[in-house]
């Protein structure tokens, strides 16, 4: 799974990137240098380095698509990318080459993660990249796919949305406890997480008013917030599930 690895880890890197200098173009190309060099760090040699320049290439076009997609209210459109870009991976791991060089040489002299095969944990590596700046990407392309807009956006009375930014790094940490618990062994305690983050979000869906027409109200709706809810919340949970399957 050496090819799939490194297109998480560079599509972790431009999504990373861009959250950190907010420059499309640079952030696009960072994922694609980081990816590349992952896999000459790996060892990746001869006729492999075509398919390490296409793995570049995908981290390229994702980076770019994520901006096409936005920008141009076309949020499919960076998911076919990444849906076709994991699919062609995945297709072409037979052919993959074994993960070695400074990274096999390094797990193996590390008192950490000694012993533990470079192949799994080059793909460990991808997918706890991809819990951090990915994961909220990819939570925002299928709320927009989906038309589901965030109800503080839409405030009926026009006045401007507060700034609410706990969601870009409780979600991180969320997917990151559920993946590390995964990997533990222990989808028991995943699942009470999944569930007390339910019991905590309750308040607020109780409180909100369903919206009246008889009674114009500044606040989102039950109807809205819960659902903004459940797909943002579903969204970000099949994320972390999915790696762990991967993993397997």
């Amino acid at each position: 799974m050496t090819w799939l690895a490194l297109l998480l880890i560079g599509v972790a890197a431009s999504d990373l990137a861009f959250s950190v200098t907010r420059r499309n173009r640079g952030a696009s190309l960072t994922g694609a240098v980081v990816a590349v060099g992952a896999g000459l760090a790996v060892g990746i040699t001869g006729r492999d380095l075509v398919g390490l320049a296409l793995i570049g290439l995908a981290a390229l076009v994702w980076g770019e698509s994520v901006t096409r997609g936005f920008g141009r209210h076309r949020p499919v459109l960076p998911l076919f990318v990444l849906g076709v870009a994991v699919v062609a991976v995945a297709l072409a791991a037979p052919i993959a080459p074994e993960t070695g060089g400074l990274w096999a040489e390094w797990i193996e002299e590390s008192p950490l993660v000694g012993g533990v095969d470079p192949d799994r944990a080059l793909l460990v590596l991808g997918v706890l990249a991809v819990q951090l700046s990915t994961g909220n990407v990819l939570v925002r392309l299928v709320l927009a796919a989906n038309g589901t807009t965030n109800p503080l956006h839409a405030r009926r009375d026009g006045g401007p949305a507060p700034a609410l930014k706990g969601g870009r790094l409780l979600g991180p940490m969320e997917r990151l406890l559920i993946l590390g618990l995964g990997l533990a062994g222990d989808l028991t305690a995943a699942g009470i997480v999944i569930a007390a983050k339910g019991l905590l979000r309750f308040p607020e869906l109780s409180a909100a008013r369903s919206a009246d027409p008889a009674t114009p109200s500044v606040e989102p709706g039950i109807h809205e917030v819960t659902e903004y809810f459940l797909v943002g919340s579903f969204a970000s949970w099949l994320i972390p599930l999915a790696c762990l399957a991967v993993l397997g």
